[in-house]
């Protein structure tokens, strides 16, 4: 299908008639640039972490320090290793190192809502059907499927498995969780390598229109990383610096108007910097801003879901894949809840196909 011109996020007017090429998943020189700039910073604030934690004498809670410590610490390896998977010249890559990451959350979830020994077939149909499943679609770009298995599919399989155990004790209680379990943890996630396969068009100077946009995916995916974790980062100074007004005590204690407002418009600055000095996206520079401050909002509602989750189970965090560390899932919830919004805004408004 030929883009929805909207000039938010690109030039109105006809839209060429050259087909979009397929865009590549590599990273080129802009993109290159971007992710050593956020490497230097991620291990700056590192660094910075550990001399402050180092400090008795500092006048800053300890506990925060730590925690802001973990998150960098996270953010950090989720990086590199997503840097790593790219740089070798391989686009399945990115996709499989996401599907372990849902492999895992998924089952970080199930171990933290108990489920019963009748649902134990449904779950195997789940994380060992459903999953790797949409990972294929997803990396064979078949978006008319990957977007309708889980959602749709799935959605009618797993009450309907459930059903034929004959245990009917809490059923739609039992369904519901993995339902929003594979939504969430597979179904989400998978939108963040799925980026990697748009065709995009952009607007040009001099030229009327819209024209094939013919930058790196890779740095599309890198942007939409660097503002997710640029948000989750601000949130976490904005709550604590400026916050007054929680916006759900119990459900996050730490979680405030004043973070969610005060971040929002900062990333939305920082996507707008962003694009207008190391322009890696098809977007305007003000496009861009909007599309940060949309992965901004989603970012800090997926917090907040997942927090109300685990306040609702009596557990602090999803799990300890590290120790020391929250889980896997407490670290890539912004990021579940961004990425298919991200991923549909840009198809919708910029995609070729």
């Amino acid at each position: 299908m030929l883009p929805f011109t909207f000039p938010l996020l690109a030039q109105a007017g006809a839209v060429a008639s050259t087909p979009a090429p397929a865009q590549t998943p590599l990273l080129n020189g802009r993109a290159l640039i971007l992710v050593a700039v956020v490497l230097v910073a991620l291990s700056c604030l590192v660094a910075i972490g550990q001399y402050i934690k180092r400090q008795p004498e500092a006048n800053v809670d300890q506990a925060i320090i730590r925690n802001f410590n973990k998150r960098v610490t996270s953010w950090l390896v989720i990086f590199v290793l997503l840097v790593v998977s790219v740089l070798l010249n391989n686009v399945v890559i990115p996709v499989v190192l996401f599907g372990l990451v849902s492999f895992w959350a998924l089952r970080e979830f199930i171990t933290m809502t108990p489920t019963r020994s009748g649902d134990h077939r449904t779950l195997f149909w789940v994380i060992l059907g459903f999953t790797p499943l949409q990972y294929v679609l997803v990396g064979l770009n078949l978006y008319e499927l990957f977007t309708v298995v889980i959602p749709v599919y799935a959605s009618l399989f797993i009450p309907a498995r459930i059903a034929f155990t004959s245990d009917h004790k809490r059923f739609l209680e039992r369904a519901a969780k993995i339902q929003f379990g594979l939504l969430i943890c597979v179904y989400a996630l998978s939108h963040t390598p799925a980026l990697l396969y748009l065709n995009l068009y952009t607007r040009t100077a001099g030229v009327e229109g819209m024209v094939p946009w013919e930058g790196s995916t890779a740095g599309l995916l890198f942007f939409f990383i660097m503002i997710v974790q640029f948000s989750d980062m601000l949130h976490f100074v904005w709550d604590r610096m400026f916050g007054k007004h929680v916006i759900a005590p119990t459900v996050n204690a730490t979680k405030t108007w004043e973070g969610l407002i005060g971040t929002a418009c900062c990333t939305a600055l920082t996507g707008m910097l962003v694009q207008r000095v190391l322009p890696v996206t098809p977007f305007t520079w003000y496009g861009a801003g909007f599309m940060a401050l949309l992965i901004s909002v989603m970012a800090s509602s997926g917090s907040m879901t997942m927090s109300a989750i685990k306040r609702d189970r009596g557990v602090t965090d999803y799990g300890t894949l590290v120790q020391g560390h929250a889980g896997v899932l407490d670290r890539i919830d912004s990021i579940c809840f961004a990425a298919p919004i991200f991923f549909h805004a840009t198809r919708f408004f910029l995609g070729s196909n």
